[in-house]
């Protein structure tokens, strides 16, 4: 997945109503849409490393879009509307070695009345759902974890996906890890321990779980490495 165009570095200065950070550029201070619903915990401290992308759109109020943070000098890509590119490209280039027959990708698939899972996969003789979800958090070196805040809608994919298990699917949660300094993920229990639940539970029936962590360029962010996972 590339960027559109060159990003911008700058310094993180602070976060507010979620959706807006200030930036400084240069002698300058710039309000930047963040893209991450999360706490984005252990990232959001001033001074930090940050870039940006910047849009050539003239209709867009916020023209910078932050993408990536530098913590402890590893780079965590915090932009989740990039997550599914990212693995979209991934799936495409057959960089995913459990899809081996691949016949055709579907993205935003409507399941049920309320759900919409991220990719629906269908191989020979076998269709199978795929949620992603977004990780940056690390508290300890070389572990990565998720959530960083109790996430009640991810607490419903998990339900959805053993629904769709037992209609004859596959099933498969992909975490990616937006950072290149872990080696191995783990569900942080003590953040949302009900997620932390749901997840073992959906293990034991059906539930696909898979890792992979990423690799950063100047041009862009793609799928590196398959993770371990631990309980």
């Amino acid at each position: 997945m590339n960027f559109n165009n060159k990003l911008i570095s700058g310094k993180f200065l602070k976060r507010y109503k979620r959706f807006f950070v200030d930036i400084k550029l240069g002698n300058k201070i710039v309000t930047a849409h963040c893209p991450n619903t999360g706490s984005m915990m252990g990232l959001a401290n001033k001074g930090n490393k940050v870039w940006l992308s910047k849009t050539d759109n003239p209709e867009r109020k916020l023209k910078y879009t932050l993408q990536v943070i530098e913590d402890n000098k590893v780079k965590v890509g915090i932009n989740t509307h990039l997550t599914n590119k990212i693995i979209n490209t991934a799936l495409n280039s057959k960089k995913i070695k459990i899809f081996k027959e691949v016949e055709s990708i579907h993205t935003e698939v409507k399941f049920g009345e309320k759900t919409r899972f991220d990719f629906l996969i269908n191989e020979k003789n076998q269709k199978s759902f795929l949620e992603v979800k977004n990780v940056t958090l690390s508290r300890k070196k070389g572990i990565a974890e998720f959530p960083d805040a109790v996430t009640k809608r991810g607490q419903k994919h998990i339900e959805e996906l053993i629904h769709a298990y037992k209609k004859g699917y596959k099933v498969y949660l992909l975490f990616l890890i937006q950072r290149s300094d872990c080696n191995s993920f783990k569900i942080a229990k003590d953040i949302d321990p009900e997620y932390f639940k749901l997840v073992l539970n959906a293990i034991n029936n059906g539930l696909n779980l898979i890792c992979y962590d990423c690799k950063f360029s100047p041009k862009g962010i793609k799928l590196n490495k398959k993770i371990n996972f631990k309980i």
